[in-house]
């Protein structure tokens, strides 16, 4: 039941969302050790009083309805107390407790100030699916404060902490009572049946709450703070965790038998992820379920997710902001598919002097860098900026898989790896300036996707010229990832409180006076035949990074994109798959049985495609034509909003020419037969709000290959793109098609 203080933030609603918590025992069972939280409860010193104020069951008795009146003495300083005029804080709490179908449905809001704070909850007892022996418990909540004598700060803090303490609380309760049921010799309860007879009628508490302004004086036990983390002072998300300890990582994505697809059991968050605080947990439900709604079919691992919320202290809109950035980043670049397709140069097999090497004491992958062998100026030379980028995103997705593995090995969440980093040879020659370019561009790549993966850094035989190195790259990195930094100059590492604390005698490197060996590269210096030119490596680096099957576009207001695909055969399928990376636009189709001339090449289009960096924009309908008599639209306009991808399907009736067009959402509908062009182009090139971002992948597919939905224009809305605030509350599009989101 609800136990929260008083209200929160006037700024925003503060939502609470829990995982689900199982108890394995019968349902029956575990709502008589429910019933004996009342009236009172000595676990929780907070919950003075309750009473029935209306209680009615149907004619069988299968169904029951209570209705509560409960009284909580909210741990306040006594002052905020005087001056809001209570000493407790009443809530209302109605029950439905249906036997037949063995559930508990609870929901309750405060009554005292009602007209300045909304505090509302719902619960649910359930059976769990997989197990009719055991019992579900979930719990959503949310906080609202209007105002509150200037003291709406205070509140909020009060308000989150004694929440955040009773959700701890709440299940020790109920585990309390069920042990007290066993010692009593009560393990089972019978289910309810027709032929049940009706329960005993409940004995009528004193009416203490029949006439509030007469309420007598009630021995109230003191009010106790619930001892909680450090981490649950504070009211936000994103501030739950500040000054916290820290708290173990997490594994892999597995649902834990009989736990819905959609949710996480609390016993799996425990195995996988880690000891979260309930705030902590909340965000990471209400983030992967945004997720759900928005990326159908492509949310990240709850791992992956939670490095996110942790790089941002929880902070809910900071977190998806950087996570939807990164999933357009690795969708773009394919990513994903990067272990499977990336074969490192020999030049890198034989001169890039790192390597993974077993797993720290913590269990964590441990993965070895000789920098100070590593001929840094050839290999950029040799390779490249954007190979050695590619070569070190391997790694990074390598270590990814390798927590995943470890969280199953040792039986503990593993999300993180430590890097030690060998500068034994350091020198001037690593400062080459387009060495340590590459080295920051490196680093700014996997500061931005890869945030909370390294778990510790241990930097040895630091010479004198790595301070020099260290003024250059530490502005680039975190301050949360620099205080993993640990140092150790010439062999203070081999002495006490050195490596061995860190990594077992055993498995240390014999470059280190070790006895393991080690297949990292011993390094040296590229061949300078190995060399390429300027022009060689830029040529590569475009490749490299222009392989990608999607393609960007510009569409301005008054200048839509348009492709053309040509039909030969009809009842082929048209596929698509695109994101809106910023504003938003209409989604067209239409058909043409002649082909469109060629897009003209005027100087001041090339020039305004030249000079912006966000793709090219190709306008195919000549604005002689006329909708009806030389293209028809074939299928209702879809609108998509900033920050959504949407996947869909048309199946062609007819041969000839299909045009597939994104236009600016705000552009009126007559104006599709006389789309104006360079004119209102160069007229808003200076509104950026006027100009929209798309990323596009297109493919024909015959209808006896395609194997996706065959209802045309069914489209698949998610969020790789970066949102905006819109975005988190955007609906199905206005399109008459079926929209799955």
């Amino acid at each position: 039941m609800t136990v929260a203080g008083v209200s929160v933030s006037s700024a925003m609603v503060q939502k609470y969302q829990s995982p689900v918590r199982v108890y394995k025992h019968p349902f029956e069972l575990v709502m008589a050790a429910y019933e004996r939280r009342f009236p009172t409860c000595h676990l929780l010193p907070m919950f003075v009083a309750s009473d029935v104020v209306e209680e009615e069951s149907n004619e069988d008795g299968s169904t029951n309805w209570v209705q509560r009146r409960c009284a909580l003495d909210v741990d306040a300083p006594r002052l905020l107390k005087r001056i809001a005029g209570v000493d407790y804080v009443y809530f209302i709490q109605k029950n439905t407790l249906n036997r037949k179908e063995r559930t508990l449905h609870i929901k309750s809001h405060n009554e005292t100030f009602s007209n300045r704070v909304i505090i509302s909850e719902t619960c649910c007892y359930s059976v769990h699916p997989e197990n009719e022996e055991w019992t579900c418990f979930e719990q959503t909540a949310s906080l609202d404060i209007k105002s509150f004598f200037g003291f709406e700060s205070t509140v909020e803090k009060i308000a989150m902490k004694q929440y955040a303490g009773s959700i701890k609380k709440g299940k020790e309760i109920i585990d309390f009572y069920l042990k007290e049921l066993e010692d009593e010799g009560i393990t089972d309860v019978p289910r309810w049946t027709p032929s049940s007879p009706l329960p005993a009628p409940r004995p009528r508490l004193t009416s203490l709450f029949s006439s509030p302004a007469v309420l007598p004086k009630l021995t109230v036990t003191p009010a106790v703070s619930i001892p909680l983390p450090a981490d649950a002072k504070d009211v936000t998300c994103q501030d739950a965790v500040r000054d916290s300890v820290a708290l173990q990582d997490d594994g892999f994505t597995e649902m834990l038998p009989g736990t819905p697809e959609d949710k996480l059991d609390a016993d799996y968050i425990t195995r996988y992820l880690g000891d979260l605080t309930p705030l902590q947990e909340s965000c990471l439900i209400r983030l992967r379920k945004w997720l759900q709604e928005t990326h159908k079919g492509k949310i990240p691992k709850d791992e992956h997710i939670l490095r996110f919320l942790r790089a941002r202290d929880f902070n809910m809109e900071k977190s998806r902001e950087v996570l939807c950035q990164s999933l357009t980043w690795r969708k773009q670049h394919q990513v994903d598919y990067l272990l499977e397709t990336w074969t490192s140069p020999q030049v890198l097999q034989d001169y890039y002097t790192g390597g993974w090497h077993h797993h720290d004491r913590e269990g964590r992958p441990l993965y070895l860098l000789r920098l100070g062998q590593m001929d840094t100026k050839g290999l950029v030379r040799a390779l490249g900026e954007e190979s050695l980028l590619r070569h070190v995103l391997a790694i990074n997705e390598e270590g990814l898989r390798r927590c995943e593995e470890n969280t199953k090995v040792f039986g503990r969440p593993i999300s993180c790896w430590t890097c030690l980093v060998d500068l034994e040879g350091l020198n001037m020659r690593h400062l080459w300036r387009p060495g340590v370019k590459a080295l920051l561009r490196i680093i700014e790549v996997v500061e931005a996707n890869y945030p909370e993966t390294l778990g510790r850094l241990l930097i040895l035989r630091a010479p004198r010229v790595f301070p020099v190195l260290w003024t250059l790259v530490s502005p680039f990195i975190d301050e949360n990832t620099r205080k993993k930094f640990l140092i150790f100059a010439g062999n203070d590492y081999q002495g006490p409180g050195g490596l061995v604390d860190y990594i077992d005698k055993e498995i240390i490197p014999d470059f280190l006076a070790g006895e393991c060996m080690c297949e990292v590269p011993e390094g040296g210096l590229v061949p300078k035949s190995m060399y390429r030119t300027a022009e060689e490596l830029e040529n590569e680096d475009v490749r490299m990074w222009t392989e990608t099957i999607y393609q960007s576009a510009s569409v301005f207001k008054g200048a839509p994109h348009e492709i053309l695909i040509e039909i030969i055969d009809a009842s082929s399928v048209i596929t698509w798959d695109f994101d809106i990376c910023k504003g938003d636009v209409v989604f067209n189709i239409y058909h043409s049985k002649r082909a469109p001339q060629p897009p003209r090449k005027d100087p001041l289009v090339v020039a305004h495609v030249i000079t912006s960096p966000v793709g090219n924009n190709v306008q195919l309908i000549d604005k002689s034509w006329m909708l009806g008599q030389d293209y028809s639209m074939v299928e209702t306009s879809l609108t998509c909003k900033e920050g959504e991808s949407v996947q869909g399907s048309h199946i062609t009736r007819w041969p000839g020419f299909y045009i597939l067009q994104w236009r600016f959402h705000n552009m009126p509908a007559c104006s599709t037969t006389n789309l104006p062009r360079v004119d209102d182009v160069l007229a808003t090139l200076q509104v950026s709000s006027h100009k929209c971002k798309v990323m596009y992948y297109t493919e024909v597919l015959g209808s006896e290959d395609f194997r996706g939905s065959m209802t045309s224009l069914e489209s698949s809305h998610s969020g790789f793109s970066q949102l905006s605030a819109a975005t988190t509350s955007s609906s199905q599009s206005q399109s008459s098609s079926m929209i799955s989101r």
